[in-house]
């Protein structure tokens, strides 16, 4: 019966009455790259490289040949895998394009709609597995601006989302970015979903009739099929500071805002602001120490006290003749005796062999 639940609250998760919802497509605000992640997600502003079709496209301009990105993240004890795939190439000195791929998904859930026959007998040979699994494809142009300094860059993102047998979904939405540098201090803003992004469910309606009454007392209407994600903003700066002749500091402050009411540390019925503060200590830009906080929420305790969590993230990093291995410990998958998660990121750089 547990199991049975899941499916029906994966079906219940897509009702979305044609309207905007405050958490949509939310498996795109996890993140990529774990040396962004190390940051706390603090690269808004800096992000210079293929991970640029993520973070802010706009950053994409700097990409100097081929470049290839692989991530690989599990989530809640290793139940849910995120993986994520990105390529990056320049057209000219002023501008650039980028291909990225994510998929977030859970694997090998039991599909019990089925054990129980009309008789009443139970038949473990007609459980049967299926998975749970998001789905986005981007493609991302940058160009350098005519005002010195400036650069913007948009992407355009295909959504699929599956929930087994019983429900598909299509979405689509862009999203729009702009950096600015000047001397050791650079400026990012990036808006996500900025037209809204809309995604279109169709309902298995023969399956959905299977698990209709799976909770008692508790009958389902067909739930509706469309959903709308509101924009998101994410504004950052950033500084570099030289640290004798061999180290670099880089340092990020990044203000991460919804236009709802939430659970954020400055929260109003208008718009939900999150700081976040990233560090990376490099050693010659070959050895990469990172740090970060963010995530600040307001919870509330079971005795009805409240206090305010706050996410910390570590990381490091090492870049060898083109080639670039980073590591990140977050928590954002924190569950049960899973206290954190470790993310792995590879980057290819093809310039260096040229």
């Amino acid at each position: 019966m547990k199991k049975l639940t899941l499916i029906f609250c994966f079906l219940l998760s897509i009702n979305g009455f044609t309207q905007f919802r405050n958490y949509s497509n939310e498996f795109l605000n996890i993140g990529v790259d774990a040396a962004a992640l190390g940051m706390s997600k603090t690269v808004v502003a800096t992000s210079n490289n293929v991970n640029a079709t993520y973070w802010n496209p706009a950053g994409l301009v700097a990409v100097k040949d081929y470049e290839g990105s692989l991530m690989h993240a599990s989530y809640f004890a290793g139940i849910a895998n995120y993986n994520f795939a990105g390529f990056a190439m320049p057209i000219d000195n002023k501008s650039a394009l980028g291909l990225s791929l994510i998929r977030f998904g859970v694997d090998d859930i039991l599909n019990t709609t089925e054990l129980i026959d009309s008789e009443g007998n139970i038949d473990y040979n007609r459980i049967q597995l299926f998975s749970a699994a998001d789905y986005a494809f981007t493609f991302s142009y940058a160009r350098k601006m005519i005002l010195d300094g400036f650069q913007f860059g948009a992407n355009a993102k295909i959504i699929r989302r599956i929930i087994g047998d019983f429900a598909t979904s299509w979405g689509f939405g862009f999203d729009a970015g702009i950096q600015f540098k000047r001397n050791n201090w650079e400026f990012g803003l990036m808006v996500r979903d900025i037209t809204t992004t809309f995604n279109s469910w169709a309902i298995n309606e023969e399956e959905f009739e299977k698990i209709r009454d799976a909770i008692p007392d508790q009958n389902q209407e067909l739930p509706e099929t469309t959903e709308i994600t509101k924009p998101k903003v994410q504004l950052g700066v950033a500084r570099k500071f030289t640290i004798g002749r061999d180290f670099g500091l880089q340092t990020e402050f990044d203000l991460n805002m919804r236009f709802a009411k939430t659970n954020d540390i400055f929260s109003s019925e208008f718009v939900s602001v999150d700081p976040a503060l990233g560090f990376q200590l490099d050693f010659e830009n070959m050895v990469f120490l990172r740090a970060g906080v963010g995530n600040f929420q307001n919870t509330e305790e079971f005795d009805g006290s409240s206090s305010i969590a706050v996410q910390p993230n570590f990381g490091l990093g090492f870049k060898y003749k083109g080639i670039q291995i980073d590591y990140a410990l977050t928590n954002i998958g924190s569950t049960g005796n899973a206290l954190y998660s470790n993310i792995f990121t590879i980057k290819f750089d093809y310039s260096f062999y040229r």
